[in-house]
């Protein structure tokens, strides 16, 4: 019995001993999202990524307070090797390092200053996240847990340091070893443009759910609606800005057949001020005014005089390639036409009344082909 109660004692003595240091731990938790091989966009659904994020948002959510306090950072590391050089695998390393940032930031109410990021041009396609979490303390007094708070502080920002010098030194060795393989001034300039038509192109491949349109430029229109009636059709469209368009279109036509007993003429222009909308800045609404002439003959009495209204236009331009877009629209509101009757006795048009009509609804339909002149 003594040696039961002897061995009992030393085991509540060691436990006492130890658990404290044990208490004090930390687990290092790291969270990994995968990317596309030579791609920077994060597709969350993506290869299990959607679960990696489920769990980093929960430890952000049990660990917010500390994290907005600056004692608990995010460490960031971005990887890429499947580009072409060094220099590329670091700046698609730090573009997805910056994609899981701003998915953090925007999902867990988290800022900048929060995050540690380290970019690498090894290891493979993914970004890790790591926090250095700690269990709760049971014997830590508040000057300790201060001291180490300064010492992981101070440990994180010498990390961060020499790996920016790092990184600067080995950009300046490639910079230099690029520019020591082009022999003349006139190759450096050849290469410069070759690098930026690259870049414009990658960001023309980017997938369109982030694409934001930013060009200015001016578009020649064709409704092949009117066309179809063999009536030829086309216009001008101008984005003063990404979300502003000014578009102009006319139609016009003259046809006569059966001796010139039947006619089909008339000419038309509808000016049209559009705001787009939404990410892709596809869908639109706008303002339309139309004003024309018209002189139709289908049956025994024909019809000439003016017509003019306006109303409003929606629709959706349907990007093809990089020059050309169809575009789908509607437009609903008012017209006017004020015409005379007649008919046609002996080759002759006798007049037979005039008459009135006012319309309100469909006053507008297209589906017009556009092409991206610059």
């Amino acid at each position: 019995m003594s040696r039961k109660i002897t061995f009992l004692t030393l085991f509540l003595w060691l436990m006492t001993v130890t658990f404290p240091v044990i208490a004090q731990q930390k687990t290092d938790t790291t969270y990994t999202f995968r990317f596309v091989p030579q791609k920077d966009m994060f597709y969350v659904p993506w290869n299990g990524n959607d679960t990696e994020l489920a769990r980093l948002l929960e430890c952000i959510e049990n660990n917010k307070a500390t994290i907005l306090d600056g004692k608990l950072p995010l460490l960031v590391d971005g990887y890429c090797n499947s580009q072409s050089s060094e220099v590329k695998n670091l700046a698609t390393a730090k573009i997805r390092a910056n994609r899981v940032k701003s998915e953090l930031i925007t999902r867990a109410k988290i800022k900048e200053e929060n995050f540690i990021t380290h970019n690498h041009a090894t290891g493979g396609d993914f970004v890790t996240v790591r926090l250095t979490v700690p269990v709760k303390e049971t014997a830590v007094t508040d000057a300790e847990a201060e001291a180490r708070r300064k010492a992981e502080t101070e440990r994180l920002e010498t990390e961060k340091h020499a790996e920016q010098e790092r990184l600067a030194e080995e950009q300046r060795k490639a910079e230099e070893a690029r520019l020591a393989a082009e022999p003349t001034v006139a190759g450096r300039r050849e290469r410069q443009k070759a690098e930026a038509a690259a870049q414009q192109n990658t960001l023309a491949d980017t997938p369109s759910g982030t694409k934001i349109t930013t060009d200015y430029h001016l578009s020649l229109r064709a409704n092949l609606l009117r066309w179809a009636t063999l009536t030829p059709d086309l216009g001008l469209e101008w984005r003063i800005c990404p979300s502003w368009g000014i578009a102009v279109n006319g139609s016009w036509t003259s046809w006569s057949w059966s001796d010139k007993d039947r006619r089909y003429a008339l000419w038309e222009v509808a000016p049209e001020v559009r705001y787009y909308m939404g990410e892709k800045k596809a869908w639109y609404l706008g303002a339309l005014f139309k004003a024309g002439q018209f002189n139709y003959k289908i049956s025994e009495t024909g019809k000439q005089g003016d017509l003019m209204g306006g109303g409003i236009t929606t629709g959706y331009q349907l990007r093809l390639n990089k020059a050309l877009t169809l575009d789908f629209n509607l437009g609903l509101g008012y017209l006017n036409a004020d015409f005379e009757k007649y008919e046609v006795i002996d080759g002759v048009r006798v007049r037979c009344g005039n008459e009135t009509k006012n319309w309100c609804g469909p006053i507008n339909a297209g589906v017009t082909l556009v092409w991206k002149l610059f």
